[in-house]
């Protein structure tokens, strides 16, 4: 179970509650597409499908979200980034999510689109 005294899962090595822990608890929004990955990445370790759907694009979100409870998310590796920074609106954030599912460690590879609406990062989905 991860606390706000535990390191986030996020891999920045910060206490959780002063790193992702902030975003998802509304204190605060990401500022660059990098954090709002980061704490999507939280979010799925910790089981939070409200913090998924809010940040998730209108137009790309799925009507419902359920997460596989056989799979814990265990680290985060950023490979790459365009864009996303603090006085931009569109951006990508290249990443391997690594996960244990059914005593098997495995991990998934993603490029993702991320834009700003409103001033908020949304994930948008997959760059094809």
């Amino acid at each position: 179970m991860i606390t706000d005294d535990s390191r986030c899962p996020c891999g920045l090595g910060e206490p959780y509650g002063v790193c992702c822990g902030r975003f998802r608890r509304g204190d605060a929004t990401a500022p660059t597409a990098e954090l709002l990955m980061r704490s999507r990445f939280s979010a799925f370790a910790v089981g939070d499908t409200a913090y998924l759907t809010k940040t998730w694009h209108p137009k790309t979100r799925p009507a419902d979200l359920e997460l596989d409870a056989g799979q814990r998310w265990t680290f985060l590796e950023i490979l790459g980034k365009t864009g996303g920074g603090l006085l931009e609106n569109e951006g990508t954030v290249e990443f391997r999510a690594h996960y244990r599912q059914d005593r098997r460690a495995d991990s998934m590879h993603e490029n993702s689109h991320f834009v700003r609406v409103d001033g908020q990062w949304h994930y948008v989905a997959p760059v094809r």
